[in-house]
């Protein structure tokens, strides 16, 4: 390709901005694809100069935003359970903190069932509309990237476009999203795994020190993964009581308050304690698995939490807001 003297010198411009803000890398990832990562901490989350928290702090970015990130690369001080940072816009950013979003959106349709089809958000998040009476319809909860809700209708929005009426799992109160929001889970995804095993072969063992869930069938570890537990995750023996693929966690309350302590659709959830509230879940708040992070249930990654709602007994349809029955066995040791 033949090159104007402008052209070389624009380029060549280019070629060095990027060697300036990436110095140490191979191949400079202002020319690979982002992937988009959501600030989960609520007290936000620092950039620095290089892959470690002793580095200088470049600048800030608060909760909710959206940091675009390039490459891994493995931090020289860890920390240990998670060593995982991404580069970002001129600098570094640990990646436990964040959670990975994306933007897709669907192609409305109706729900299978009256009484609700689980959907889940396929956008970072979604602002929910609440019709308060003498007012018309009003910001509420915001739903978040892999959530999941039940789905109960269409109705024609605001915009004059179809929104989805949700019921919410905790006294079922109704708010509307954007249908193109959300994709419908299918009666597939809701399939036992490995049905054929005897109930009682099937157990879980979760790890205080490790934060590690190990899933056994018989003496053999089926399924392994890293974990977050945290205060008041108690030593001993339970067994999983009742399961919910969508659960209101935190405070029931309306607001349009993004930092109250709510947590709307809380996807995959099998209670295994029932008196204050243990569950094992998925989790669309951060992906800092290895280290203790909740206030008592056991977080793991949305996909896996899918996993133990599939293997587990009691076994549960995808019509069933909650399924109850004396299930599976969890051993939770130090």
């Amino acid at each position: 390709m033949d090159l104007s003297r402008r052209d070389f010198l624009k380029y060549s411009a280019m070629s060095l901005g990027a060697a300036a803000l990436f110095p140490n890398s191979e191949a400079h990832p202002v020319w690979s694809k982002p992937r988009y990562m959501l600030v989960g901490s609520k007290s936000g989350v620092s950039i620095y100069k290089e892959p470690d928290e002793s580095s200088v702090i470049l600048y800030q970015r608060q909760y909710l935003d959206i940091i675009n990130v390039y490459d891994e690369v493995i931090g020289p001080n860890g920390p240990a359970w998670n060593p995982t940072w991404y580069r970002c816009w001129g600098g570094f950013v640990f990646s436990g903190l964040l959670y990975e979003v994306k933007y897709e959106l669907n192609e409305p349709s109706k729900p299978k069932r009256s009484t609700g089809q689980l959907a889940e958000i396929t956008v970072p998040y979604t602002r929910s509309l609440y019709h308060q009476n003498n007012v018309g319809l009003v910001p509420l909860w915001m739903y978040y990237y892999r959530s999941a809700h039940w789905v109960v209708d269409v109705v024609q929005g605001p915009d004059n476009q179809p929104w989805y009426k949700i019921q919410d799992q905790l006294g079922r109160t109704e708010t509307i999203v954007r249908a193109e929001h959300m994709r419908f889970i299918e009666d597939e995804e809701f399939e036992p795994i490995s049905p054929d095993v005897p109930g009682n072969e099937k157990s879980i063992d979760v790890s205080l020190p490790l934060q590690r869930l190990q899933a056994f069938e018989g003496d053999n570890v089926v399924k392994e993964f890293k974990v977050s537990t945290g205060f008041p995750t108690g030593e001993g023996l339970y067994a999983i009581k009742a399961k919910y693929p969508s659960k209101h966690m935190g405070n029931a309350v309306l607001t349009s308050d993004v930092r109250e302590r709510i947590w709307m659709g809380v996807p995959w959830t099998c209670f295994f304690e029932m008196q204050i509230g243990l569950a094992t879940h998925g989790t669309f708040w951060h992906s800092n698995f290895g280290t203790p992070m909740s206030a008592g249930c056991i977080n793991m990654a949305t996909d896996d939490a899918n996993w133990i709602y599939r293997w587990t007994l009691p076994q549960a349809g995808p019509e069933e807001w909650v399924k109850q029955g004396w299930g599976t066995y969890i051993r939770v040791h130090k």
